[in-house]
């Protein structure tokens, strides 16, 4: 039988607050499970994680015969307690303090600087690739390896695309030009790519000459003759520079031909030759094996398409002045963070097999700086200098707080879901390690104690 009695209004309202609570409560829950599964680290996802196990292929000879074993002896003076993605970032930090230094002594991008400041671009960009190489031995040393390794150092790497290769105009003297500019966000394209096959593949290709050995070996080659020379040599005619003795009399074909005038044909030829042709390549035959269709793969090339395009259309636009009034340093430190988040969302779709991402919301911006640029084209009235610098200056901004905060989500959900840390290693597995390093070298002290003694 149902009594009914008076209620307190006090207890009503109390009642309406908790359901108002336990609503909201639903509701931010909602909010957030949509917004994991829209960034591809919902449970389902991340799943994946647990099988997770890291494919390459190098096929570089330098680094099958001489850096592999430079890599084996150097990761073994990292302590044990050194967590793997913390070496990818100390790589990453020699290259921010190299372009810091470049901002205090070379801010024209064109000097001649102090020489030991080229040395220090060419050493910040060699231990930058020996940690990025070692991050992953370190990892199988101490028994960390994770799908977040690799999204952690091919997010840094993305990140570095444009931000080393300021160094690298700096050293060539290229300046804030649109050789200047293209010299910096041109290794966004092969990146780019690269992640595109191994989305397809999940196996990471590098072939016989390859930009994170022969390429990274090259820049730094550049820097040190820079930092000897100065960077006037690069255009210097190639015949003078080598010494015509040394062309057995076909120096005058060369004539006047300098590095500079070689350095477009050279890099296009290396990317639409020797790179891009064969993660096609791959890509088809990855594709064929599943038996899925070809054509919907180049659709994928959208985001760098608009990424690329935007660019030049902001930059080699006869109205803007990011180039005139030295402001590429800006411009790249923003596109670091917008090819940064592109790239990495296709390592993480990767990672968890999820649809290929076709869209982040940072490109909207660069859309947007490529149209106010050419208004005038449009029939309509350009923007001012400072106006146009205070929308990078904001862009950068938005760029930093969207990346960071994705970063954080995304990390925070992966370690969360794996048990484990990003930047540190557990107690209980640091000294697990430390046990078995001490064992095998106990084993190997007496297998060597054996030999002297047989």
């Amino acid at each position: 039988m149902w009594h009914l009695s008076a209620v307190d209004p006090a207890d009503s309202r109390n009642c309406r607050l908790r359901f108002k609570v336990i609503a909201e409560g639903t509701q931010c829950l909602s909010v957030k499970t949509e917004e994991a599964a829209h960034e591809c680290v919902s449970d389902e996802a991340l799943i994946h994680l647990r099988s997770y196990k890291y494919s390459s292929i190098d096929k570089s000879l330098i680094s099958k015969y001489i850096l592999k074993h430079y890599w084996n002896g150097f990761v073994k003076i990292l302590p044990l307690w050194l967590a793997p993605n913390m070496v990818t970032l100390l790589g990453f930090f020699f290259i921010i303090s190299d372009v810091i230094l470049l901002v205090i002594f070379m801010p024209d991008l064109v000097g001649p600087g102090p020489s030991w400041l080229y040395y220090s671009f060419a050493f910040g960009l060699w231990m930058y690739s020996t940690l990025d190489n070692v991050d992953g031995k370190q990892a199988r040393r101490t028994g960390t390896s994770s799908g977040l390794g690799e999204l952690f150092d091919h997010g840094i790497d993305s990140l570095n695309c444009s931000l080393a290769s300021l160094c690298e105009v700096a050293a060539m003297g290229l300046g804030a030009s649109k050789l200047g500019a293209f010299t910096a966000l041109v290794p966004c394209l092969p990146m780019f790519f690269s992640t595109w096959e191994t989305y397809h593949t999940h196996t990471l290709y590098l072939g016989v000459f390859n930009g994170p050995t022969e390429g990274i070996i090259l820049a730094c080659f550049l820097m040190i003759l820079a930092g000897y020379h100065g960077p006037g040599i690069w255009t210097e005619p190639i015949a003078d520079l080598i010494g015509h003795q040394y062309f057995f009399g076909f120096h005058k074909t060369l004539g006047d031909y300098t590095v500079l005038d070689g350095w477009i044909p050279f890099i296009l030829l290396s990317l639409f030759g020797a790179h891009l042709p064969f993660c096609v390549m791959n890509v088809v035959d990855a594709r064929r094996k599943k038996q899925l269709p070809i054509l919907p793969i180049f659709f994928e090339w959208v985001p760098i398409l608009v990424y690329t395009l935007s660019i030049g259309a902001w930059l080699y636009s006869p109205n803007s002045t990011i180039i005139p009034n030295n402001h590429l340093v800006l411009f790249c430190l923003t596109m670091s963070f917008v090819f940064g988040r592109m790239t990495t969302k296709i390592i993480l779709a990767h990672l968890t097999h999820q649809p290929f991402p076709y869209w982040t919301v940072m490109l909207a911006p660069l859309i947007g700086g490529a149209t106010l640029v050419n208004l005038p084209f449009m029939g309509l009235p350009g923007i001012s200098a400072d106006i146009e610098l205070w929308y990078l200056r904001a862009y950068l901004v938005f760029a930093m707080i969207v990346y960071f905060r994705w970063a954080f989500l995304v990390i925070d959900r992966i370690c969360t879901f794996l048990g484990i840390n990003c930047l540190t290693i557990p107690h209980n597995k640091l000294r697990t390690q430390n046990e078995k390093e001490t064992c095998a070298n106990k084993k190997q002290s007496n297998l060597d104690d054996k030999e002297r003694t047989d």
